[in-house]
């Protein structure tokens, strides 16, 4: 790994509870997490990445989520954090599951938000229009289309958004990340994680996804293994940190309440 992850914190490094890493979703960066991470810091360190490719951790290579978990890991391990608490969305939800597996002895919990890679289902082509979105109509645009029915779209987050892919490495990085997330030409599948293999955690695991999500279909929250806590929001699309903050707030406290 060459170059820095990007991180943003909350809360105490002496607090004695675990602490809690948050990854953001394609596209976006430790900035979507901002109204949640200060309720989820008032006992514990929170940690929010910027992944590879994205924000701030353009200086390391991007590629797929495998490559990215080993990255978070590798970070993680060089602050002296040798357990933690973890929550994903989308492609986040993926590197998060990836470490889970990998590391079942640092992962304390999971919560996974409309996690990638759990079928091979997804609209690509959605993910393209919002990955070459480079204008604030189109973004508002793209960003609505992405979330649940009556949303409505922070004209500050589209601003956001644009600014962290203004430079030219940010557009061509979120282009090579696409190029692994989907499998075939056409953008209809995506790689699959080995999701049966969460069955054999002994750690607690919570699924959430939105019964409108327009990228990944709800229908992969379901048949997962019995370990496996899966919610649904109804009305909700792919965007559940920004669309129900309150309602992927709670479910995070007590998948971590869970672990003890």
């Amino acid at each position: 790994m060459s170059g820095i992850l990007h991180c943003e914190t909350w809360g105490r490094t002496d607090a004695e509870a675990l602490p809690l890493v948050l990854l953001h979703g394609f596209g976006g960066s430790a900035a979507i997490w901002h109204a949640l991470a200060p309720k989820l810091a008032t006992e514990r360190q929170v940690l929010a990445f910027d992944l590879p490719g994205h924000g701030g951790s353009l200086s390391v290579r991007a590629g797929g989520a495998g490559s990215m978990a080993k990255a978070v890991g590798q970070v993680l391990q060089e602050r002296g954090i040798p357990r933690f608490h973890l929550v994903g969305h989308s492609m986040g939800g993926a590197v998060g599951a990836l470490l889970g597996l990998r590391q079942p002895e640092s992962v304390a919990s999971l919560t996974l938000l409309a996690p990638g890679g759990f079928a091979p289902a997804i609209n690509g082509a959605l993910l393209r229009h919002y990955a070459a979105a480079d204008d604030h109509e189109t973004m508002a645009v793209v960003l609505r289309v992405m979330c649940g029915p009556g949303h409505s779209v922070d004209r500050c987050g589209v601003a956001a958004l644009l600014e962290a892919r203004a430079p030219a490495e940010a557009r061509a990085a979120l282009a090579a990340i696409l190029d692994v997330i989907l499998v075939d030409a056409a953008g209809r599948t995506q790689g699959v994680l080995p999701v049966d293999a969460l069955g054999a955690l002994a750690l607690p695991i919570t699924v959430l996804w939105g019964d409108a999500d327009p990228i990944l279909p709800v229908a992969q929250a379901d048949g997962l293994p019995a370990n496996v806590q899966a919610r649904k929001l109804s009305e909700t699309g792919h965007m559940l940190v920004e669309e129900r903050p309150r309602d992927v707030l709670s479910p995070i406290c007590e998948t971590i309440a869970r672990a003890g």
